[in-house]
């Protein structure tokens, strides 16, 4: 009897806490809301002095080199090359920085856990049209 009545507790407090969560699933993305609000604060705070606001860019020119050699730092928002990435690569970019792959955007895994990683992604993807997202599936996306 005991045993079922802190099982039977347990699962109403679970019940409890999914129905008040404001956790809902994007549909037809692999991320949630709450993932999306979270990105954004952790972009705002980390990300958009470099790939701008809203993610779209600090410059028009990102695909020109600036008189360092170096390129700017893309938008984010689908209108440039991030959706031709995986996932898991645009993780990794973000944990690891732009050097292991020549560009110079700094590490974050040393700042951001493994979840608020996946909401700066969710951020911005949410930001990408339908139809980058879909070809960003097309290309493999979630590999």
């Amino acid at each position: 009897m005991k045993t079922s009545r802190s099982l039977y507790t347990v699962l109403l407090a679970s019940a409890l806490l999914t129905a008040c969560s404001n956790d809902e699933a994007i549909p037809g993305r692999w991320y949630t809301s709450e993932q999306v609000a979270l990105g954004e604060r952790i972009f705002q705070e980390n990300c958009q002095r470099c790939h701008g606001e809203r993610a779209a860019g600090t410059t028009a020119d990102w695909r020109e080199p600036l008189p360092d050699g170096r390129y700017p730092p893309p938008p984010l928002d689908g209108s440039a090359h991030a959706w031709h990435h995986p996932l898991s690569q645009l993780e990794r970019t973000v944990r690891l920085g732009g050097a292991p792959v020549g560009g110079w955007m700094p590490a974050f895994g040393d700042k951001l856990s493994d979840a608020e990683i996946k909401a700066v992604l969710a951020y911005f993807q949410s930001l990408w049209p339908d139809r980058i997202y879909q070809a960003w599936l097309g290309r493999g996306g979630l590999d």
